[in-house]
């Protein structure tokens, strides 16, 4: 093949987040000569770009199939020029991470430490579980992270909803005179077909066990690979260079619905526990989210959830879950278009308290709970309960 005595044929590697090593037959590092969006294009990927000088002096970057240059690289040995600038680019990825806290929006809290952990499982390629208390924010920081790096595709798939595993994971088997038979993949194989791709499991605890042990190949370092059936002569797809999977769990006993997820399979992730806000942090979420709502009722709203996060944690809890953090904004949203915060507490709260026991049940404690934040007289009392002894003294405990 005839080329052209000013072409330049460069092999493209990511290196980092925005960061890309670029090198071209000699050994030489072009990276800062070519337009991000370009390599980005062809990074990690079977492609080369060629540059081409035209004769009226343009340059133009053109993909191309990298075994139609090997030859051009053979004693260049690029890999081992990538792998030289990514030690020398060590410091950028070190700064990307120590500065990652500044992209966490001020509708997120979680810790700096917790973040960059995050963020730094991601850069690395590691696989990412974040587990906590439902409605903690674990998918809101998943999709975060994920928004961080924006630059890699990104692929979502909810497991707990997952009724058929193989359809969903693998794709279904189909059968025809024509083409005999094939099986049309589901998008999974898409994604972890996809170079550099970031994938979030939500809901992983609640995936059906023959998910999971779809998953436990896929997911491990070592194999990475997806098994279409349990033949032994049947093909597998390898995942992709620098695919990352980020999952969501609940764990804790009172998640019924939850299975328990076996050490093999927490082995093949970097664990980030999401911790329910305490009534500082949960204040200002909610301001930020609702400037408009009167200042004292979202600090009513926040201490009543704090009240059920301490309870649950005593010697004598009097129920058996908290308020959970998606619950407190959709309290104060329903506050926000009208609704009472007694109202507000009706219709998204106490449907998750028992009311078996009468005086005695969790709802009522409840009822009596929101009740001491209700601006009304005894005789406007919206709930009629027993007395609030319970509350007031737990109450003062935690003072």
């Amino acid at each position: 093949m005839e080329r052209n005595a000013q072409e330049i044929v460069v092999l493209v590697r990511k290196i980092s987040h925005g960061k890309y090593a670029a090198i071209d037959q000699s050994g030489q590092d072009m990276s800062g000569e070519i337009p991000t969006h370009i390599l980005r294009r062809v990074a990690d990927t079977n492609f080369v770009l060629n540059k081409i000088t035209t004769k009226t002096g343009r340059t133009q970057w053109r993909k191309k199939n990298y075994e139609d240059f090997k030859y051009l690289f053979e004693a260049s040995n690029p890999v081992s020029e990538v792998e030289n600038i990514s030690n020398e680019k060590h410091d950028d990825i070190v700064e990307f991470i120590k500065n990652s806290p500044r992209m966490i929006p001020n509708t997120l809290i979680i810790s700096d430490l917790k973040w960059r952990y995050a963020v730094r499982s991601v850069v690395r390629g590691r696989n990412l579980l974040m587990v906590g208390p439902s409605g903690s924010g674990k998918t809101l920081v998943a999709q975060t992270i994920a928004d961080v790096f924006e630059d890699r595709p990104y692929f979502y798939f909810n497991l707990g909803s997952t009724q058929d595993a193989r359809s969903t994971l693998i794709g279904n088997t189909h059968f025809s005179k024509d083409e005999g038979t094939f099986v049309s993949e589901a998008l999974f194989v898409k994604a972890i077909s996809t170079p550099n791709a970031i994938i979030l499991l939500d809901e992983f605890s609640r995936a059906h066990h023959d998910a999971v042990n779809i998953l436990m190949t896929v997911l491990d370092p070592m194999q990475k690979y997806l098994r279409i059936d349990e033949h032994p002569e049947t093909p597998t797809i390898k995942v992709a260079e620098g695919v990352t999977f980020v999952a969501t769990a609940n764990i804790g006993a009172e998640y019924t619905a939850t299975r328990v997820i076996d050490r093999a399979i927490l082995d093949r992730f970097q664990i980030v526990e999401v911790d329910t806000l305490d009534q500082e942090q949960e204040v200002s979420l909610l301001g930020i989210k609702f400037p408009d709502v009167d200042n004292e009722i979202v600090e009513a709203v926040a201490e009543i959830a704090d009240h059920t996060r301490k309870m649950v944690k005593s010697d004598d809890p009097k129920i058996s879950t908290i308020i959970s953090t998606r619950q407190t904004v959709e309290m104060t949203s329903l506050i926000f278009d009208g609704f009472g915060l007694d109202e507000a507490a009706e219709v998204c709260v106490f449907p998750f308290y028992s009311d078996a026991g009468g005086v005695d049940s969790e709802r009522t404690y409840m009822k009596q709970l929101v009740q001491k934040f209700m601006k009304t007289s005894d005789e406007e009392n919206p709930w009629d309960g027993a007395s609030d002894e319970d509350v007031e003294a737990f109450a003062d405990s935690t003072v």
